[in-house]
């Protein structure tokens, strides 16, 4: 045994036995320098910025075998560790999820981040490539990696600044969602650390429960620390002008959602459809930073108690993945000037052309890498005008098509009172991309239309303090509580990046999966080290009403 797992088992019964307030001054007076150290600032702190909870501890793991060293060590200890344990990524967790208060945070960041693409033998049959990449590596990370072998991952995120651990934890959406499926919905192969410690090689043949329970299972079972992602063709000159990006402007929000749900009837010609709502000048404008075609549309908003909202979808084609030989413009010109045979349940039959407002639709080429990475340019600009590190009382929701309007009405008085700094994204998915063995929760719909609905706020402190930010949260709050409810003439949307107020929320959020979810925690991490900040498993004086 090396001196850093001496170090270890030397430090973890003095945490179990102590009070580390009372008892222990400095983390690496007991694990060593190698092991655990003394908390950061950034450990109490995420992208949300409304919950900080000081850890008691961090720890840098270089591998896989000192998570598993230190979760081991937490997990032997019954009825309860006196420490639990939260994996940080890059920090991107809205409501506290990532911390870990009086506990010990894990840094997945440094962990091994190497990605090795395998590219199949052209005569193993229906092998495909795939990129082995370790769970701290950000999205862009792997993505200008397997670009060098011509490849790239279905599926993203909006923003690539973010982890592959932290991402699959939760689910991993964006435009793409409605023709591959979430991130997890790309994922061949896990190797996770489980709250017993033990390492895991888990797949749907491997393992398939512990592989499942993870996908989108909040940190609760274990800490992902490599995962297999399955890859698909990407342009070969991926710096080039390979993808079109179009904006179309609508000013009838039934419209808006009709003519997303004929596009996401298209998978085969686009490739990405989102959409968001126009509340003030500032929403084209933060929108378009990344988008290189000059806008000229200047609607009529309205006036304070009479403001008028407006609406607009955006979506893609890469030019490479027309395999009939069409171009990009060519598809492009279809959507835009012919008439569709409209083959989604949800539209219902016969045939229809979108209904944008003329001619406000605006097209431009840029590059795959460009596009993909595209909000990093908005960020860039917050960052200059001193908006990015500021608190992000978010509101991400999945809703089903029957409650779309109505929860847009309870949003209404929310969004338009006074300034409103960030953006409102709605858009479609489909619930049939979604595999139900995960641990993701997406809500019940009988023709299959899911709708993405996130308020991405960005409370200026100059403008909203403390006190306004706690007043948002509350309306969240009561917006969400109306659209759960799955009966009485509730919606019966689902929460996506939220922590629940209590584990009542969490039973309803689960609906009919919480018994699983329930037995996939007793299984994998007993002792309830792993995830204290989702507030699914709070600790109690017995284990017994965990299980009830």
């Amino acid at each position: 045994m090396d001196l850093r797992a001496l170090y270890m088992y030397a430090a973890v019964p003095v945490l179990l036995l102590c009070s580390a307030a009372t008892f222990i001054q400095s983390p690496t007076d007991v694990f060593g320098p190698a092991a655990l150290l003394e908390p950061t600032p950034s450990s109490a702190r995420d992208f949300g910025a409304v919950v900080s909870g000081a850890p008691f501890a961090i720890m840098r793991p270089g591998s896989a075998a000192d998570v598993a060293l230190l979760l081991r060590a937490l997990s032997s200890a019954p009825p309860r560790p006196r420490a639990a344990v939260a994996a940080r990524g890059a920090g991107h967790s809205l409501q506290g999820q990532a911390q870990a208060r009086g506990g010990i945070v894990v840094e997945t960041r440094s962990l091994p981040r190497n990605v090795a693409v395998v590219v199949p033998d052209v005569s193993d049959g229906g092998a495909r490539a795939y990129a082995d990449v370790g769970a701290g590596a950000l999205w862009v990370e792997v993505l200008e990696e397997c670009l060098k072998a011509g490849l790239a991952p279905p599926s993203w995120t909006d923003y690539l600044y973010l982890t592959v651990g932290g991402t699959l934890s939760n689910a991993g959406i964006s435009g793409q969602a409605f023709k591959h499926g979430p991130q997890i919905s790309s994922v061949l192969q896990l190797e996770v650390v489980t709250g017993n410690g033990e390492v895991v090689t888990c797949s749907p043949a491997e393992s398939p429960d512990l592989f499942f329970a993870v996908l989108g299972g909040l940190g609760q079972f274990g800490i992902i620390t490599r995962a297999r992602i399955l890859l698909q063709d990407a342009p070969p000159k991926y710096y080039w002008f390979q993808v079109r990006w179009v904006r179309a402007f609508y000013d009838s929000f039934e419209t808006f959602t009709k003519d997303q749900e004929l596009l996401i009837s298209m998978p085969e010609q686009l490739d990405y459809v989102e959409g968001f709502m126009v509340l003030n000048e500032h929403s084209i404008a933060s929108s378009s930073i990344a988008f290189p075609a000059h806008i000229n549309f200047s609607p009529d908003l309205g006036s304070e108690g009479r403001k008028k909202v407006y609406y607009c979808i955006e979506f893609a084609v890469h030019d490479f993945q027309q395999d009939d030989g069409s171009s990009v413009d060519h598809v492009s010109f279809l959507i835009q000037h012919t008439v569709f045979s409209v083959t989604i349940a949800s539209c219902g039959a016969g045939l229809r052309e979108m209904s944008y407002i003329r001619p406000h639709m605006y097209s431009a080429e840029v590059s795959y890498l460009d596009f993909l990475n595209r909000v990093r340019m908005e960020e860039e600009s917050l960052r200059r005008q001193g908006l990015w590190d500021v608190p992000h009382p978010w509101l991400n929701m999945f809703v089903p098509r029957h409650g779309i309007a109505r929860l847009k009405e309870l949003l209404m008085d929310t969004v338009l009172a006074g300034h409103f700094d960030g953006a409102i994204l709605v858009y479609p998915l489909l619930a049939d991309k979604w595999n139900k063995n995960t641990s993701a929760v997406v809500p019940s719909t009988p023709d299959g239309v899911i709708y993405v609905f996130s308020v991405l706020r960005s409370a200026d402190p100059s403008r909203c303090g403390r006190g306004c930010v706690e007043e948002i949260l509350e309306q969240h709050r009561r917006v969400a509580d109306e659209a759960c409810r799955a009966g009485g003439g509730g919606i019966g949307a689902k929460q996506y990046l939220a922590r629940q107020p209590s584990q009542a929320h969490w039973r309803d959020h689960f609906g009919s999966g919480w018994g699983r979810f329930v037995a996939r925690k007793a299984r994998f991490d007993p002792v309830r080290v792993l995830g204290p900040g989702q507030g699914i498993f709070p600790w109690t004086d017995s284990l017994s009403s965990m299980w009830r």
